[in-house]
């Protein structure tokens, strides 16, 4: 049987999908913004929840926007054909996933949410800790809101957010060696993994791309993953920074699981059931809009 990803699919289909979308991409846009079809102010901002999240079910659509199921999928099939979306039993999918969105218009989603959830974590590091900061557009807003401390020590595999840090009165920031991605400027690789499990530090702030219902957490590139997981098992107090559309979202590589965290650091848990997975774990739910 062939191995199953988080979004129900078989590994082989995704990778069809993901060259389909790199193929659909070289024919159609000249950069990721573009859409090659005039879409309506619903569809557009139904693409941008989708790009948001990687994935969206046609109910939580009809209700976000008080209209019908039917409606939702005439719009879901209209992205279809703009070769934007993936139409699947229930909803849609980014094509190609959600890892070909450009950091810098990752940062502006669901923006005023990833800023309060950074604001809220820097109010749990106290002054003179040792943290750990993983690559990701949330885990920026924590590491730019922790400018007033004092004392802290900071490890962190990305040498863009490094580069807007360096210059906080009370912190010393340490980046790990590697390869740096040209995209994001994340640090992987071996040498990274090694330089993170020397230190034992006092809190790592993690993001993640997705969140699955069994609480798996879930990037999509393998190297940063471990860069992550080696994070997570040399600290002692483990925070998750993910605003609640990680929960809609999927993504392939497992960083761990919510028995792992500490404290999860979201904009609002709506979903009961997720809630209740989530405080299974042991874990403190902190709202923070």
């Amino acid at each position: 049987m062939p191995h199953q990803s988080t979004s129900g699919y078989s590994l082989p289909y995704v990778k069809r999908n993901r060259a389909l979308s790199l193929s659909f991409r070289a024919r159609y846009s000249k950069n990721e913004s573009e859409v090659p079809m005039q879409l309506s102010d619903r569809q557009s901002q139904i693409l941008a929840m989708i790009r948001a999240a990687g994935r969206a079910m046609v109910d939580d659509l009809a209700t976000s926007f008080q209209t019908t199921p039917q409606t939702i999928r005439k719009d879901l099939q209209t992205l279809a054909e703009a070769h934007q979306v993936v139409r699947f039993h229930g909803g849609a999918a980014l094509l190609g996933g959600i890892e070909y969105m450009p950091f810098a218009h990752r940062s502006t989603l669901a923006s005023v949410q990833k800023e309060a959830i950074g604001a809220a974590i820097a109010r749990l590091i106290p002054p003179n800790a040792t943290v750990f900061i993983n690559t990701g557009t949330t885990t920026e807003r924590a590491a730019l809101a922790l400018r007033r401390h004092t004392g802290l020590r900071v490890i962190i595999d990305n040498v863009r957010i490094a580069n807007d840090i360096r210059n906080f009165g009370g912190m010393e920031v340490m980046t790990p060696g590697g390869v740096v991605r040209g995209s994001d400027g994340a640090i992987t690789g071996p040498a990274a993994v090694d330089f993170v499990k020397q230190f034992r530090m006092d809190y790592a702030i993690i993001g993640v791309a997705a969140i699955d219902d069994a609480g798996t957490l879930l990037d999509f590139d393998f190297q940063e993953a471990q860069v992550a997981r080696a994070m997570i098992q040399n600290a002692r107090h483990v925070i998750l920074a993910a605003d609640s559309t990680k929960f809609h979202a999927s993504a392939p590589v497992s960083i761990g699981d919510m028995t792992s965290v500490h404290t999860f650091v979201t904009d609002k848990m709506h979903d009961a059931k997720r809630r209740a997975m989530v405080e299974a774990c042991d874990v403190e739910v902190i709202e923070a809009c």
